[in-house]
């Protein structure tokens, strides 16, 4: 179905130069001059290749009609990542490189949306939020909590973020999966 430009959102998967792309990321920009624009970081649904495209705000693009399933992270079984359909039970593989760096937040048992087109699974769709243990990070210095200087952490997962200097080692805190970047402590 046609939508306008300025509409796409990430999740969404669109045709391309005849292609099918599944939108990870949009910037709307409005330059000084002329008109806004709306630039669009995709990876193609079958390849995996990762492009960028622009679009003026009133140009129309063909969003493709998919359908979304329940489903839970079971395990990773070499390059391919088991989910289970919450719905009837089938389990099926997703191909690891298509979460791309997103896969880091998995977690056994994880609820997750996932698309399909035809009967493939093109996108994998995390929680907006997760609870991660922070395993190292340097000591806060006295007197350090009044400034807004953040300090580096490695989380159970391997991530490396920053993280506000009152957060020690082995405390669990909230992450945001869109971007990993620290939300708050964990209650």
């Amino acid at each position: 179905m046609k939508q306008q430009a300025n509409q796409i959102r990430p999740g969404w998967v669109i045709e391309h130069e005849g292609k099918e792309w599944s939108v990870i990321k949009i910037n709307l920009i409005q330059p000084g001059k002329g008109g806004a624009f709306i630039q669009v970081d995709m990876r193609d649904v079958n390849t995996g290749i990762k492009t960028n495209a622009r679009w003026r705000t009133v140009d129309t693009v063909e969003k493709l009609t998919t359908e979304s399933f329940d489903c839970q992270y079971l395990y990773s079984e070499g390059d391919s990542l088991v989910f289970m359909n919450i719905e009837n039970y089938d389990q099926f593989n997703v191909p690891a490189d298509l979460m791309g760096d997103s896969k880091a937040f998995l977690q056994d048992g994880m609820q997750v949306v996932v698309d399909f087109i035809e009967g493939r699974p093109i996108s994998v769709t995390l929680p907006p939020q997760v609870v991660l243990t922070v395993t190292e990070t340097e000591p806060s210095l006295k007197g350090q909590t009044v400034t807004t200087s953040y300090k580096p952490a490695m989380l159970e997962n391997g991530l490396r973020i920053t993280v506000p200097p009152f957060v020690n080692a082995g405390e669990k805190i909230v992450v945001s999966t869109a971007d990993a970047s620290y939300v708050e402590r964990a209650k």
